[in-house]
């Protein structure tokens, strides 16, 4: 990787900012608290917060230098700065400049489901074959984005970005600011509900993506019903080639069987007619499903498809989408499968098939802990109430739920599957931890609203040594 990522130099041209001193960053920060030394903090201001309040511990902290659009008045001395008009434009500006100084190769995901552990999934297997820059965690939105492309470092040779969205609009300028040769779109489904008036709005909007290219690849999801609309955006906006992923039988990256384990799925599949066997190291046929599309994105970025099968063997699910981790108990283990980051009807049916597909220790119970799933406006309360059957055709022994709109999911469940309800997850927690006992499988799924990541650290605190199971194991 060249060093410095960004100079004095580059900075002030690239934003038309003014330097004090030279300096030279590894990268870019927006937060202190995660800011490492030798980072170009910027000050950007928000509703609740003004970075410029920072500015001194980012400093103190060892920043290589930091972007405001004032000097500080609490600044003990003259620091490293690069004085700029507006600090979220210059954020906007480096990340420009990445853009046109990079000859990466770069694809962008979005999606309603599936897109972070997609993107990992791709990241993991391009960077397993040549320099990768590729954006941390969630940072998908307004800020994200372009945070992500100014860490991008000069010599990538592959770049992988997430774009997500809440409301029609935002996937289009963040699409012209990545302008990406590959464009994901893992599937449409019903999310953000409330700001939509209905899933026809939802892939409208997830289309946005293509805004940016210029000819290039689409990745789509064959078996999904919007299919035919996204393809028809993607042939509208240019873009030169389209390869469908799926279990649908004209699908270019085609399932054509899978063997589900404890520990992830063994797949068959063909890929523009070769045919392929790999293994998936976390369980779940919507992981099966998505290395497909890797496998697409990897086809159409021109990379090596038998090196990528070889990496898909070797991922983890990301914190909060589908890790697997064994806790140790007095007595024995139980495994925990941590899904608390998000929540969809989709994803939540994905979920429990799962947990269905993988037995419990010994004698062991299924138990799943459901949060509310927000932002699905009116459907909100049917969409819940629909996990039911599910429940109860995946072989789930005891169900705990938490938040308003899954009371009545509970209520209408068998009583020998009712483990519990509360308000809030918080509350929620010590009744779940009550019921645990050696050989369990606990799923833990939410919106991030509900905070059912309090549910998955109360379980860890059980184990006085908790640990990530090797490969799912």
């Amino acid at each position: 990787m060249n060093w410095p990522l960004w100079t004095s130099e580059d900075a002030a041209q690239a934003t038309g900012g003014t330097a004090t001193i030279p300096f030279g960053a590894g990268g870019v920060s927006i937060d202190t608290r995660s800011l490492q030394r030798g980072d170009l903090f910027i000050a950007l201001r928000g509703p609740n917060h003004d970075g410029h309040d920072y500015v001194s511990d980012a400093l103190a902290r060892r920043a290589a230098a930091a972007m405001v659009e004032h000097a500080p008045t609490d600044l003990p001395a003259a620091g490293p700065l690069i004085e700029v008009g507006d600090t979220r434009e210059g954020l906007y500006a480096l990340a420009r400049a990445a853009r046109r100084r990079s000859r990466a190769r770069i694809a962008a995901v979005t999606g309603s489901v599936g897109k972070t552990g997609t993107k990992e999934t791709l990241g993991a297997v391009l960077a397993a074959q040549a320099p990768t820059a590729l954006s941390l965690g969630n940072l998908n939105n307004d800020i994200g984005v372009p945070l992500s492309l100014a860490r991008m470092p000069e010599d990538s040779i592959y770049g992988v970005f997430e774009i997500g969205m809440n409301h029609a609009g935002e996937i289009e300028p963040l699409s012209h600011l990545v302008q990406p040769e590959v464009a994901v779109i893992t599937t449409v489904a019903a999310v953000h509900l409330e700001n939509f008036d209905s899933t026809f709005g939802i892939a409208d909007a997830k289309a946005e993506i293509f805004a940016g290219m210029s000819g290039g690849g689409a990745v789509l999801n064959r078996d999904n019903p919007y299919f035919p609309l996204l393809v028809a955006a993607a042939q509208a906006a240019g873009v030169e080639r389209v390869i469908s992923f799926g279990a649908h039988p004209e699908a270019l990256a085609r399932l054509v069987d899978c063997e589900a384990e404890a520990g992830g799925s063994t797949v068959w599949a063909q890929i523009e007619g070769r045919d392929l066997r790999y293994r998936v190291s976390v369980p779940g046929r919507h992981w099966v499903i998505n290395s497909l599309a890797v496998l697409g994105a990897v086809v159409a970025l021109g990379a090596d498809l038998e090196a990528a099968t070889a990496v898909l063997a070797t991922i983890e699910a990301p914190a909060g989408r589908g890790r697997r981790i064994t806790v140790e108990i007095p007595g024995g283990t139980i495994d925990l499968i941590d899904e608390s980051y998000n929540a969809s009807p989709t994803s939540m049916r994905a979920a429990i098939e799962t947990l269905s597909a993988i037995g419990p220790n010994r004698s062991g119970r299924r138990i799943v802990v459901f949060g509310d799933m927000l932002e699905l406006g009116e459907s909100s309360a049917a969409l819940h109430l629909s996990l039911a059957e599910p429940i109860l055709h995946g072989g789930v022994d005891m169900v705990f739920t938490c938040g308003s709109a899954s009371a009545a999911l509970q209520d209408a469940l068998p009583k020998r599957l009712r483990g519990g309800h509360a308000a809030t997850a918080a509350e929620l927690a010590p009744l779940v931890c009550a019921v645990l006992e050696p050989g369990a499988l606990v799923m833990v799924k939410g919106s991030r609203g509900l905070r059912t990541d309090l549910v998955v650290d109360a379980i860890l605190s059980l184990g006085e040594r908790p640990r990530a199971a090797a490969n799912g194991h």
